[in-house]
């Protein structure tokens, strides 16, 4: 095998394996989308006969795309979720655990603190390009009681050197 063929192949590879949500283009069909995307984290019906697929890159990632399909099962819009205003927009005491959960996919951590009964989800996200964490904290019965947001410590140096 020739090196410029050997090199055409692994581009070939590479490029097949890196669909990429905002690449997606508006009236491709959900079959042909879920062979470049791959199977989605899940699926959450739309109001009028559509679908949203998310795809989410938690825990690693920053990034939890929304492809949202019309009744015609054609791709409408591709939105990133993990956005500090949408975790602004919950509604403490009326949103619950799963609407988080289809608004932004499985958490990239559940942790539990001791100032509050129930788990508090974490989700990384990045705001203005700082990596940060968005809290969401779900009593017992699935309800949100409060979102609050760090900054994500990703590159601290270890004091004790």
């Amino acid at each position: 095998m020739t090196r410029s063929l050997a090199s055409l192949m692994l581009a070939t590879v590479l490029v097949a394996g890196c669909a990429v949500p905002e690449w997606q283009a508006p009236g491709t069909p959900r079959a042909e989308v879920e062979r470049a995307m791959g199977r989605p984290t899940l699926a959450v019906p739309l109001a009028g006969g559509g679908e949203r697929l998310v795809y989410s890159r938690q825990p690693a990632g920053q990034q939890v795309y929304h492809l949202d399909f019309d009744a015609q099962q054609r791709l409408a819009r591709v939105t990133q979720a993990l956005t500090l205003e949408a975790f602004q927009s919950l509604r403490n005491g009326e949103d619950t655990r799963t609407s988080v959960l289809q608004r932004f996919g499985p958490p990239a951590l559940v942790e539990h603190v001791a100032r509050f009964t129930g788990d508090v989800w974490t989700y990384r996200i990045l705001e203005h390009g700082i990596p940060r964490q968005a809290h969401v904290h779900i009593d017992p019965a699935g309800v949100v009681r409060r979102v609050m947001f760090t900054d994500e410590r990703t590159f601290d140096r270890d004091p004790a050197r």
